[in-house]
């Protein structure tokens, strides 16, 4: 039988790549889904680690010849997505795929997958908190940080689309909540 999905969703900046990895820390079964994406590596970045970078024009010819799962184009120009090998590659390891995705994206899996995916979506305590996160990166200029708040805003009216909320408030409390909750998905 093929294995399960496990899906975190946030907006940017909400911690869920942080919980992420310490689940896999805990859980051996769980193999990282590395999304792939149109946009430039960040600093220390490598490609087929965090992301699989794909110039954008391969990347829309990937979408024609249907070898994504699901794809999105999450900002202008920058797409994201999942690829049906990236997914045959971890359950032919006989293992279960953890994701750290975009909200639509996590939503589009959940549909696909229905009862063996189970969604999770990180929230931050408040906007004020998120923002303070995404300046502390110092990764975007303003304009980038703007449109990431913007996008947080309406992320966050989706999270009662997914199956568990998890807020990151202290990231302990957050981290052994998602922890839970897995464990007891894969244990059905």
């Amino acid at each position: 039988m093929k294995g399960k999905l496990i899906i975190f969703s946030a907006p940017s900046g909400a911690g869920k790549s942080t919980i992420v990895r310490h689940l896999m820390s805990k859980e051996k079964s769980l193999y990282f889904s590395i999304s792939a994406t149109s946009r430039q590596p960040r600093k220390g970045e490598k490609d087929g680690r965090e992301y699989h970078f794909i110039a954008p024009d391969k990347f829309r010819e990937l979408i024609e010849k249907k070898a994504f799962i699901e794809w999105e184009e999450v900002y202008p120009g920058q797409f994201y997505g999942t690829l049906h090998s990236e997914l045959d590659k971890i359950w032919e390891l006989g293992g279960h795929a953890i994701f750290d995705i975009d909200v639509m994206g996590g939503l589009s899996l959940k549909k696909e997958f229905g009862d063996r995916a189970c969604a999770i979506f990180i929230e931050p305590p408040s906007m004020k908190v998120l923002e303070t996160r995404l300046r502390n990166r110092g990764s975007d200029d303003e304009a980038s940080l703007r449109l990431r708040l913007e996008k947080a805003a309406q992320e966050m009216q989706y999270a009662s689309q997914f199956d568990h909320i998890v807020v990151n408030d202290r990231l302990e409390e957050a981290q052994s909540e998602a922890l839970s909750l897995v464990r007891e998905f894969l244990a059905l």
